[in-house]
């Protein structure tokens, strides 16, 4: 029964949307690292993500959004912005990251409050 109410529709899509929101978070990082890094080209989630996940999640297939992985990729459409080919601006990726951060942490919330309904029917007991 539990299997059941996980595997939900919602709650398999924010699982996604937390998984894509890490892994934006780590490509980030790694951008803001590599900012004085010759040559380096930034990183990012592939920016059809979100259409897919769309997608998959209008046509009801859950089997296709948990096997949906939220691939990153590195970004050489971006012009350098030093002369030495690096392509990371570090205002634009603070910008990016705090950004995520909302998104990642209104996800947790959302997840958390949905176990906490399931616990709350479970038990009977509102925490």
């Amino acid at each position: 029964m539990i299997d059941e109410i996980i595997q939900r529709e919602n709650y398999v899509i924010a699982k996604k949307l937390l998984d894509a929101a890490h892994s934006k978070h780590q490509a980030i990082a790694s951008n803001i690292s590599n900012v004085e890094t010759p040559g380096y080209k930034r990183q990012d989630i592939r920016t059809d993500f979100a259409a897919k996940l769309q997608k998959l999640a209008a046509s009801d297939n859950l089997k296709d959004i948990s096997q949906l992985d939220p691939q990153v990729i590195t970004d050489l459409q971006s012009p350098a912005v030093r002369s030495d080919g690096n392509n990371v601006q570090l205002d634009q990726e603070l910008l990016k990251m705090t950004e995520n951060a909302v998104q990642y942490d209104y996800l947790t919330k959302y997840t958390a409050n949905s176990l906490k309904r399931l616990k709350t029917a479970i038990t009977g007991q509102v925490t």
